[in-house]
Order: C-alpha cells, then structure tokens, then sequence
C-alpha cells in the first residue's frame, strides 16, 4: 500500500477490534488542524480517504483514539478511566509511504507502532 495513513485499534483484553471508537488524525503545520476524524468499522480500521493519501502532508501529526468514551460505550467503564484519548505524536517523512499505526490497548495503557 502506497501513501496514506491508516488508523486500527484492538482492545487486547478482549481480543476484539475497537470497532466505534472515534479516531482524528490532526496535522500540526502549519497550524494544528483535523484531517481526518470518525468511528472504526468492524474490522477497527478508520475507513476514509486518509487511508489513501487525501489531505496528508508531510511534517507533524497526532493520531488521537478515544479510548475511555469507548471504554464507557462497551460497559467496560463508568466514568472517568484512566486513559481518556492515547495521543500518538508522530512525523510524515515522505508522501510516498504508508503510515500504518495499529494501537494495542487496554483500560490501563496501550502500545502503538508503525505497522504494514
């Protein structure tokens, strides 16, 4: 997959994928600004145009998953929880790759790398 980027989140507690959870990916220059936002399909992936390259530069970004509203929404939590939204801060080197960024997470912390 060429360009793009790509938003997945699977609750491993569960072993399920975050299908609902809202997602944005914010680009930081020139100024902080949404790219993309919206709820995972049930597969966790964000299905949007980002995924193909529309709208990306290159330079700063933010992937935020709302991780405690999901949390709540799935009977998992009552009111606040630990991690309200995992912030991924990470950098757009070349349009020409792909930046996949699946998140592992639990109520408790999370681990996010740059996938395939």
């Amino acid at each position: 997959m060429a360009s793009g980027v790509s938003l997945h989140a699977v609750d491993v507690a569960s072993g399920r994928p975050a299908a609902g959870m809202t997602v944005e990916l914010v680009a930081l220059t020139p100024g902080p600004h949404v790219v993309a936002q919206g709820l995972l399909g049930p597969d966790g992936a964000l299905d949007h145009p980002v995924v193909h390259g529309h709208g990306v530069s290159t330079g700063p970004h933010e992937a935020h998953f709302h991780v405690g509203e999901w949390l709540r929404a799935q009977g998992l939590a009552q009111g606040p929880v630990f991690m309200e939204v995992a912030v991924f801060r990470f950098e757009v080197a070349t349009l020409q790759e792909h930046y996949h960024l699946p998140i592992k997470f639990t109520a408790w912390g999370y681990a996010l790398f740059r996938g395939r």
